[in-house]
């Protein structure tokens, strides 16, 4: 019935004809993919040190943030310094290896600094990841406390009544930028 060019020119067919729907298949895909990055933005988008600091700053004393909370979930992933106010506690964040405090800083220690001038202590609690060189994460823990030190002094809180507590490295669950930090709380 067929010869056998017949079967070749089948089998040449048919090749063409998959190679076609395959891409129209990735054709389709793709621009699926393309139309959602665009309409959703970037998948790995974080706000600013200023959408942080802004954040913060708007909320009401007293009130705790949400664990879901925008600016909370992108600061536990950024390496970005930055800063937020979370039930009363101040929280600082790091950038990896360096000691420097966000901008913001002091005005984020504003009800804290009145407390400590209304007769209140402070605590200031370091906080480091549990990757690299133990002893290097706890000096640099240590520098960011003493940072954090200096600006309440410098602002008139005295020495007596700010208390240093040792770093501490976090073995428990969560990124290594949430790890990177340093809290002021009242005692």
């Amino acid at each position: 019935m067929f010869s056998r060019d017949d079967d070749g020119q089948q089998g040449l067919v048919l090749t063409v004809v998959f190679g076609l729907v395959a891409l129209v298949i990735s054709l389709v895909i793709g621009m699926g993919v393309y139309t959602s990055g665009k309409r959703y933005g970037p998948v790995n988008a974080t706000p600013g040190k200023a959408a942080v600091v802004q954040a913060a700053a708007e909320m009401p004393q007293g009130v705790s943030a949400s664990p879901l909370d925008a600016a909370s979930a992108a600061q536990a992933t950024s390496d970005a310094a930055g800063v937020k106010v979370e039930s009363g506690v101040v929280k600082f964040y790091f950038e990896s290896g360096k000691a420097d405090l966000a901008a913001g800083a002091g005005d984020a220690l504003l009800g804290a600094i009145q407390e400590a001038k209304a007769g209140r202590k402070l605590m200031i609690s370091g906080f480091h990841d549990a990757t690299g060189d133990a002893g290097k994460n706890a000096e640099l823990a240590r520098l960011r406390a003493l940072a954090v030190r200096d600006t309440l002094k410098a602002a008139g809180v005295t020495e007596q009544q700010i208390e240093l507590k040792n770093p501490e490295p976090m073995t428990a669950s969560g990124s290594n930028a949430e790890a990177r930090r340093v809290e002021v709380s009242l005692k």
